[in-house]
C-alpha cells in the first residue's frame, strides 16, 4: 500500500494574467461566470500542456472561485492574475497570484479574533480547577457553586468587551481619524 502513495511533485509552475472578457461578453447575464471558469480552465489546459486538452484535470482553488464568483453572476473579472502548477500526476491546480484588499482584511480579521479567544481561555481554566478540590459537598451546594462561577465568567466577558471597544476607541483617536457629528444642526 506505501508503494501505491506516490508523493505528487510540482512539475512546473507559472503565471498567467487570463483574459476572460471575450469568452463571456456575448453570453447572457446568468451564464456569465460559468462561462467565464470554463474559459479559465481551458486557457490553463492550453498552455500548461494538459494530456489532450482534458479540463477535469484543471482544479480551481477555493480563493480563486470566490474572487471570480464575487460581483455576482452578471459581473466576471475581466481578467484575472493566476498561478498554476502541474503536479506529476498530470493535474493543474489554479490560485490567485495576488490576494485581493478584501481577502487581507478577512484574514486579518481571522487572526484578531482567535488571539481573542486565546486570551479568554486562562481565565475559563481557573474557576474549573476550583470545582475538582472540592469533592464532600452536597449537590445543591455544587449547583449555587456552579451558577456562581458562570456569573463570574459573564462578568470577564463582559469585561473583555467593554476592553476591547475602549482599546478599538484609543486606536481611532491615535490615527487622528475625526467621527463625523450626529446631526447637521450641531455643525453651526
Amino acid at each position: 500500500m506505501a508503494e501505491e502513495i506516490k508523493e505528487n511533485k510540482i512539475v512546473l509552475e507559472r503565471e498567467y494574467t487570463v483574459p476572460l472578457r471575450r469568452k463571456w461578453r456575448n453570453t447572457p447575464y446568468y451564464k456569465r461566470v460559468p462561462k467565464a471558469v470554463r474559459a479559465l480552465k481551458q486557457f490553463i489546459a492550453r498552455h500548461m500542456k494538459v494530456e489532450e486538452r482534458d479540463v477535469g484535470k484543471v482544479l480551481i482553488d477555493k480563493l480563486l472561485n470566490e474572487e471570480i464568483w464575487h460581483r455576482s453572476i452578471r459581473k466576471p473579472p475581466v481578467r484575472i492574475k493566476v498561478k498554476a502548477k502541474k503536479y506529476s500526476d498530470g493535474v493543474v491546480r489554479i490560485e490567485l497570484a495576488e490576494l485581493p484588499q478584501f481577502l487581507k482584511w478577512k484574514a486579518e480579521r481571522e487572526k484578531r479574533k482567535q488571539a481573542a479567544k486565546l486570551a479568554e481561555k486562562p481565565a475559563e481554566a481557573k474557576p474549573e480547577g476550583k470545582l475538582e478540590a472540592k469533592v464532600g459537598e452536597t449537590p445543591e451546594e455544587k449547583k449555587k457553586e456552579v451558577e456562581k462561577e458562570q456569573s463570574g465568567k459573564e462578568k470577564g466577558f463582559k469585561e473583555a468587551k467593554e476592553e476591547a471597544k475602549h482599546k478599538k476607541h484609543e486606536m481611532v483617536e491615535k490615527k487622528g481619524i475625526k467621527k463625523p457629528l450626529a446631526r447637521k444642526t450641531l455643525k453651526r
